[in-house]
């Protein structure tokens, strides 16, 4: 099935007092690249969340960003930060012995250097929490599939435009490389008449014997066969249900190597121009499932 790899979706879900939003960006990679941000405190739910991006997907980078507020009362508390105030006391005293400033050191002093009040969250419901960013992580997984799977439809009519090209080249050269033989035999001919100036007379049945030899190293009727398999099997993966990026990328690796060796054995020179266009569709085609999952 043709997915793309590209793809964006942002989700926000709640619970009681517990709002999260999650926020997913797909692009292109090898394999499944997952970038997490989780906020300060919930880094257990980290297995989880791979696990549930894991099941989803197969191929792309992730980036996925969790935002986690809970606004219930005592969500939150400020406390002193008794530490830090008792060093900054003790260093306001020697500053003031040391310039002779005299006095004690206030409350309103202390407070005026700040830094002296923190905020300390709430020891957070693990579980709870966790199945709020679960909701809202699998809704934005299906959202950034069907986002996914929209740009895929788009990437399929272009393939298979580009892969109807490419078996219309081939099927041309197929019909043009058909009868070698004769073809061969006709070169021969002009060549040694163009040489001898018809002076000397050459056994038609030598011409024949060479004709067909020259035939047979030209022969591409393996490479059509073999470049006709990759192209049903290429229609076959597209409409498959797997995720098909590498299996594409492998077959178009295979169907240029068979072109290749076409263009290298025929001398016919306007199948060798076929070869080049579809070639050059081939080449699109790669750089288009560079983006299928």
């Amino acid at each position: 099935m043709i997915t793309s790899m590209t793809g964006y979706a942002s989700v926000a879900a709640t619970r009681g007092s517990v709002a999260v939003t999650v926020e997913l960006r797909s692009y292109n990679s090898r394999a499944l690249d997952l970038v997490l941000r989780l906020p300060s405190g919930f880094a257990d739910l980290e297995e989880r969340v791979r696990a549930a991006v894991g099941a989803a997907l197969s191929r792309g980078r992730v980036e996925a960003k969790v935002h986690i507020e809970d606004t219930a009362e005592g969500a939150a508390t400020v406390e002193p930060d008794l530490a830090r105030g008792r060093a900054l006391k003790a260093a306001l005293e020697v500053l003031s012995t040391e310039l002779g400033l005299g006095g004690p050191v206030s409350l309103e002093l202390l407070m005026a250097a700040g830094g002296l009040m923190k905020t300390v969250p709430a020891v957070p419901d693990l579980e709870m929490v966790g199945a709020v960013v679960l909701e809202a992580l699998n809704q934005a997984l299906q959202a950034l599939n069907e986002m996914r799977a929209v740009e895929g439809r788009a990437l399929a009519r272009d393939l298979d435009m580009r892969l109807a090209l490419v078996e219309s080249s081939l099927s041309e050269i197929r019909s043009r490389s058909a009868d070698l033989v004769a073809h061969y035999q006709e070169r021969l001919k002009e060549r040694i008449s163009a040489l001898t100036q018809g002076v000397v007379t050459i056994d038609p049945a030598r011409i024949a014997q060479e004709a067909a030899f020259l035939a047979d190293r030209s022969d591409i009727s393996e490479e059509i066969v073999r470049a006709e398999s990759h192209l049903q099997q290429f229609r076959s993966i597209m409409v498959g249900e797997a995720a098909a990026g590498r299996k594409l990328n492998f077959l178009v690796q295979e169907l240029n190597r068979e072109f290749n060796t076409m263009g290298s054995k025929i001398s016919n020179a306007s199948a060798a121009h076929l070869v080049v266009d579809a070639k050059a569709e081939l080449e699109k085609i790669r750089e288009q499932i560079q983006n299928v999952e």
